[in-house]
């Protein structure tokens, strides 16, 4: 599981240092040896390690007779998904259109987010924080009720 919000730098080549701490956690039989990058549902650049990104895409495969949606839905997730993997420095090189997309500057912020990361710029990530900030017990509260919905749920479909 990751997690934590490292400040990091894009180098004049377009590299980023994974904190070593991130890096630590990662085992090359479990999550490959580098990762996918593409763009979040939440504006940021989600950093999925190799094996859990395309373990998800193959749960996406269930029919040749997908909805538009789904079509639409695979188009942009993996028109705009870069591969990238670590050197020996354990950076990894993002791609000038996937820094375009991610709207990052040379100053970013990297998160820990459960299974990914993300990558945000670090003056946009400070705005939004503080935001979140402000509004976390409302956020507690909803993340709350959603489990206790999704528990209710589960536990009247293992009774039924």
């Amino acid at each position: 599981m990751f997690t934590g919000e490292y400040e990091h730098v894009i180098d004049a080549k377009q590299r980023l240092a994974i904190p070593a701490e991130l890096r630590s956690q990662l085992d090359p039989k479990r999550h490959g040896e580098g990762f996918y990058v593409v763009m979040g549902q939440n504006d940021a650049l989600w950093v999925w390690p190799e094996r859990t990104f395309e373990s998800m895409a193959g749960a996406l495969e269930g029919s040749l007779l997908q909805g538009e949606e789904m079509m639409e839905y695979e188009e942009m997730l993996f028109s705009q998904a870069a591969k990238v993997e670590f050197d020996k420095s354990g950076r990894i090189r993002l791609p000038e259109r996937v820094i375009k997309l991610g709207r990052l500057g040379q100053q970013v912020v990297v998160l820990g987010v459960k299974d990914h990361l993300e990558l945000r710029d670090r003056e946009e990530w400070e705005a939004r924080r503080q935001d979140k900030l402000a509004q976390q017990r409302e956020i507690m509260a909803r993340a709350r009720r959603a489990w206790q919905e999704q528990q209710r749920k589960r536990n009247g479909e293992a009774s039924a």
